[in-house]
């Protein structure tokens, strides 16, 4: 055979081997993944003609829904409750995807997963298109709203959640967006929504309580607390000295207390109750870096928190990254120190549940079409960063934070809260004000995180006392006394 003709057979060899190996590999390993992509319109134009699930929260309040459209016998996912709730739900719209639950629990919303019956197992098999499943959540549509309201326009986010449970209870990010105009058939209204949410500088589609990254700033006092309690290093009568600056090492600088005050003689608990940035800076020296990053981690800083919707991992530079000036400056949450509101609240629920932290979560059910349960979803234990006996030593001290100290603004009279406020400094604009609390102290019920972008209305005279504390009294009050308007 002439060797032109046996390289032709052999280069038509290889290319159909390539060929073969290639459509194998859409169609068996990839075939899925491509077809769930938020992008893959034709996989969404062939998703409209279900019945998608419906999103309810725990008290049946309907979140999203599908109803069929007047034209072409699709489904419009319509979201009766506009952009309260935006940021947990997402949006599921034909030319830019899904995002939030409708993205994370697509296959089951589409009733593709977890299929109840034999019948409905052939049905599948069949091609048969049945309605998708049901997503209860822990979220109480009552205290979402009284949430919402307490933030008002300000930006930033607030995290509910019940200590003992892990249930997230309510989730605000400030701005939100309506998801209906996203959802619309109407291209060009969808077009027109999606252009004016990406330029808006705000970023309205960002999810803040999962997915920005803050310093901390005092209430970061809390883990550092933990550490020095834990490791022995104090105990609440543990004298100091505040003479308003601590110098730090290596340098000329000094550390100041809010507003250049002098605390004098001060104990650890009191250095809590008035947030004593002196003794803090004092204490992060003397438990140097390494113990500072171990306890940060052991509250799940650095890690990846196992979450239905993605999150971001709070940050504290790895021990060996940190100078003594960076460990003191890091003790007090500043520096490069870096949390989501969702990681906050976990520490405040950590300390809450005598030192156990459970795995967040925020779908309690799923459902068939039918209303049969498919899956239920029950607390677990995450980690286990300090012992029920520094839980509750830093319980009581937090007590005095909101009875006498910088909390005030979240005392109420018949409730007992435990908090620690921040106000942590940023490098453009006023600070952030921060409150991190749970309640009731003696049996906690709810975990609550606080966090207002650059002081909020008060701007740079804002402190976490005088803008975030009184934001979570008012969810405070209303979940606890179970006081709800509608």
């Amino acid at each position: 055979m002439n060797k032109y003709i046996r390289h032709l057979i052999l280069l038509f060899s290889l290319a159909f081997i390539v060929l073969c190996m290639n459509l194998t590999y859409l169609q068996v390993f990839a075939a899925q993944r491509i077809a769930s992509h938020p992008r893959n319109i034709r996989g969404m134009e062939r998703e409209l003609a279900i019945a998608r699930g419906a999103i309810l929260s725990s008290d049946g309040q309907v979140l999203a829904e599908s109803k069929k459209a007047r034209v072409n016998r699709r489904y419009q996912r319509i979201y009766p409750q506009g952009k309260i709730f935006a940021p947990l739900t997402g949006y599921y719209s034909l030319r830019y995807g899904r995002s939030g639950l409708e993205a994370a629990f697509n296959d089951h919303l589409l009733g593709k997963k977890e299929i109840s019956s034999f019948q409905d197992y052939l049905s599948y098999l069949m091609g048969e298109e049945k309605a998708g499943h049901t997503l209860i959540l822990t979220i109480d549509s009552r205290l979402q709203n009284v949430t919402a309201k307490a933030m008002g326009d300000q930006r930033g986010a607030v995290v509910v959640l019940n200590p003992k449970t892990g249930e997230i209870l309510a989730m605000v990010s400030n701005p939100s967006y309506d998801p209906n105009p996203l959802a619309s058939l109407n291209i060009e209204r969808e077009t027109q929504a999606w252009n004016e949410l990406i330029q808006d500088e705000a970023k309205p589609l960002l999810n803040r309580a999962l997915q920005e990254l803050y310093p901390p700033g005092s209430a970061f006092k809390l883990v550092t607390a933990s550490a020095a309690l834990e490791t022995g290093l104090v105990e609440p009568s543990t004298q100091f000295t505040c003479t308003g600056r601590l110098t730090l090492p290596l340098t000329r600088h000094t550390l100041r207390d809010f507003g250049g005050k002098s605390h004098g003689k001060i104990d650890f608990a009191h250095a809590l109750e008035l947030s004593c940035n002196n003794t803090f800076g004092e204490i992060g020296l003397k438990l140097g870096a390494k113990k500072l990053v171990n306890y940060a981690e052991g509250f799940g800083i650095n890690l990846k928190v196992p979450f239905e919707l993605p999150v971001v991992e709070s940050k504290i530079p790895q021990s060996a990254e940190i100078d003594p000036p960076g460990t003191a400056m890091s003790a007090i949450g500043q520096k490069d120190v870096r949390l989501t509101p969702l990681q906050m609240t976990l520490v405040a629920g950590g300390i809450a549940n005598q030192g156990v932290i459970m795995r967040p979560y925020v779908v309690k059910e799923i459902r068939d079409y039918s209303g049969k349960i498919l899956r239920r979803f029950h607390g677990e234990e995450w980690l286990r960063p300090i012992s029920p006996k520094t839980a509750s030593t830093l319980t009581e001290l937090m007590k005095q934070v909101v009875e006498s100290g910088t909390g005030r603004g979240a005392r109420l009279k018949d409730i007992s809260v435990a908090g620690k406020t921040g106000t942590a400094q940023v490098a453009k604009g006023a600070p952030h004000a921060w409150f991190v609390c749970f309640a009731p102290a003696d049996d906690p019920q709810i975990a609550v995180a606080v966090i207002v972008e650059n002081g909020g209305s008060l701007g740079s005279e804002a402190t976490g006392g005088r803008v975030a504390a009184p934001i979570a009294k008012q969810i405070i009050s209303a979940a606890l006394k179970n006081k709800y308007d509608r």
